[in-house]
């Protein structure tokens, strides 16, 4: 499975991408990361490949190879659409952050982003910050899509539970076991 996680700095996309490599760890399969910084620490993009399998050559995934793009960030799932597959899925936080050009005024966020994914992909989107605040911090959003994402694609509850239990701090790991849970239910409504 190749998932290419896509956020802007402080949204958790690498937290995320190793909650998703101690999955893979404890299921027995290979899983190979690589991550792309960017300006993260002044809210630009950040993307993380992850590439789990039997076994994993390369960390990267290529144009037109992602079974699935988690996007925390809906202009960030557009900005890399082409690396989804044919038949490939998207599954997005309905958000909006503004990039610096928006914000300066020399260019307007895209309108209907939700739709233009939908039309070229299968697309699913939940409101990831709301859950998060429900949870007791906006900061757990990427917790809440990985609980959506085990619902909809059907990966097993248990072994996720355990691998973000795994991954967060321990002063953090209620918070985000709550989190993990409300994004589970929200999965399964979507599914």
């Amino acid at each position: 499975m190749n998932i290419l996680i896509v956020g802007v700095g402080g949204q958790g996309t690498l937290l995320t991408s190793r909650v998703l490599g101690k999955y893979a760890e404890l299921n027995g399969l290979d899983c190979k990361l690589s991550e792309v910084h960017g300006m993260s620490q002044r809210g630009g993009s950040v993307v993380t490949h992850v590439r789990i399998a039997d076994r994993v050559f390369s960390p990267t995934i290529w144009e037109g190879s992602a079974d699935l793009i988690l996007a925390f960030e809906k202009l960030e799932a557009l900005r890399y659409l082409h690396f989804l597959k044919a038949d490939g899925a998207v599954l997005v936080n309905d958000m909006e952050i503004y990039p610096m050009p928006v914000i300066n005024g020399t260019t307007k966020y895209p309108e209907n982003i939700l739709e233009t994914l939908s039309a070229k992909a299968t697309c699913k989107a939940i409101d990831a910050a709301s859950v998060a605040r429900e949870a007791g911090n906006i900061k757990a959003l990427n917790i809440v899509m990985v609980g959506a994402l085990t619902a909809i694609y059907g990966l097993d509850h248990d072994v996720m539970r355990q691998a973000v239990e795994q991954c967060v701090p321990a002063k953090f790991a209620a918070l985000n076991l709550t989190a993990y849970e409300k994004g589970y239910e929200k999965g399964m409504a979507l599914k």
